[in-house]
């Protein structure tokens, strides 16, 4: 088995101690999806077309959760969510923003991913302000001449390019300057504390989180294309930097780097693209045991990583609306590691660490979800609205996935333990979502991963139920 059977040992080890770590990880990252979606929903809920604009409501949004994770276990979830929102706008160029939401997570008994059972969750999503030159200059009619300058302040998503490298929740401030066909973009920001860390073996890693962002991204406006180079630092503030199991001490240090390029825009009036290519550096700390699970000294080691992502969307022109999609994501890993994105089982010491580990948010399916690291992923979509001539079912939505996963490096781990083989498996998933009236929403989504034969232990395929209904206010 090569690389895997000199450390068999400290394999044993390190998936004992980070397997319910890396379920409750993935299990953070799904909820984290779906916050994505309601937060959203409710952010673009009202265009802003009047001068003076004051919108404010409440969602309120049960949903139902049955998940089978990488140990064969089944977790069920029902969650209740209220969502209250509020929107001030002037003329387009001022707006102040907020969303928070009042969460209450009610396990099946035993079902926690992080042991911590039933609880109650209240959080900030958004709160910020915009404010941008042109609008203020257009509004007080004033020349707005070829330049823009645009702010935004305050707690909100950070998304670069196709989300790659970044798609962050972030505490901070983005500044837009624009001058003819060039905009350049500045980031300057922090996760909020409850952000989900990429590192599940760090203490505390999915409630006491400081991770600062800085960058700087530079845009063309070519025609209707939109090439892109951004350069990104992140650095870690963690002050849960330290762990003790038993002899063993892990310090924690992760700071990267990310220099990208890309692009977005049509092809034609029907297909749609958007590449993305990301080159990672930066320092990590190296694994703290030996290959006989003995705890030796850490080094301060290098990363040099890759990855990359290309998207395409096909509009047919039609009453179903009918898209179909396709993407690939192709990230690297390093074969000296047990654990593609940890410390703790992570990059042996005096190497080079080449396991691409990003703040980004692609999708890599409803049930496997595995980080972008060590991973090629394929997927061919479709939706469309099979009934838009149907009063009740004219805004009825379906659509399907079908995922197929692998090892970029065979050799190499990624978040779950692995063989040296490189097929990891495939995926369906099937979603729908229906918009009933204008204020009742429902959404569905059901996904059954195949592991493939480089999965270790229980091949048995899991699958995933997600079950929602949004009522707007």
């Amino acid at each position: 088995m090569g690389n895997w059977a000199r450390i068999a040992g400290l394999a044993v080890l390190t998936m004992a101690a980070n397997a319910w770590a890396q379920s409750d990880a993935r299990f953070d990252k799904q909820l984290e999806i779906y916050r994505r979606t309601t937060d959203l929903t409710a952010e673009n809920r009202v265009p802003a077309d009047e001068r003076a604009l004051i919108d404010y409501g409440l969602y309120l949004i049960p949903s139902y959760l049955s998940l089978d994770d990488p140990n064969g276990n089944n977790h069920v979830l029902h969650q209740y969510d209220a969502l209250g929102y509020a929107r001030v706008n002037l003329d387009s160029a001022q707006e102040f923003f907020f969303l928070g939401r009042i969460s209450y997570l009610d396990f099946n008994p035993g079902d926690s991913f992080d042991g911590r059972g039933d609880e109650h969750q209240e959080r900030v999503e958004r709160l910020f302000y915009h404010f941008d030159l042109a609008q203020f200059n257009k509004s007080n009619n004033h020349s707005t001449g070829d330049y823009d300058v645009a702010a935004t302040a305050g707690r909100q998503l950070v998304f670069w390019g196709n989300g790659l490298a970044l798609s962050e929740d972030l505490d901070g401030a983005t500044i837009d300057l624009t001058a003819g066909h060039l905009t350049l973009e500045f980031l300057a920001g922090m996760t909020p504390q409850d952000a989900v860390d990429i590192d599940s073996t760090r203490p505390r890693f999915d409630e006491d989180t400081h991770r600062g962002f800085f960058g700087a991204m530079l845009t063309a406006h070519v025609g209707s294309q939109r090439p892109y180079i951004y350069a990104l630092a992140q650095r870690d503030y963690n002050d849960e930097d330290l762990s003790q199991r038993g002899a063993i001490t892990t310090r924690y240090e992760y700071n990267s780097n990310y220099f990208g390029l890309g692009s977005r825009g049509p092809i034609s009036d029907r297909l749609l693209y958007g590449v993305e290519l990301s080159a990672e550096t930066g320092s990590t700390m190296s694994n703290s045991v030996d290959a006989g699970g003995n705890p030796i000294p850490q080094t301060d080691d290098d990363i040099e990583a890759l990855a990359a992502d290309v998207q395409l969307d096909y509009v047919f022109s039609e009453p179903h609306k009918t898209r179909l999609s396709f993407e690939t994501i192709l990230a690297s890993g390093d074969p000296d590691r047990l654990s593609t994105n940890n410390t703790f089982g992570g990059n042996r010491t005096h190497t080079d660490d080449h396991a691409f580990n990003s703040f980004g948010l692609l999708n890599t399916g409803f049930v496997f979800n595995a980080p972008v690291s060590n991973l090629l992923s394929f997927r061919l979509g479709a939706t469309t609205f099979p009934f838009p001539d149907k009063p009740l079912l004219e805004h009825l939505q379906c659509g399907v996935d079908m995922f197929a996963f692998a090892k970029t490096q065979k050799d190499a781990p990624i978040d779950e333990g692995t063989s040296d083989d490189r097929y990891l498996g495939c995926e369906p998933d099937l979603f729908l979502n229906w918009q009933l009236t204008e204020d009742l929403t429902l959404a569905a989504r059901y996904g059954l991963f195949f592991p493939g034969q480089a999965i270790s232990g229980d091949n048995t395929p899991r699958q995933g139920i997600f079950l929602s209904v949004a009522y707007a206010f």
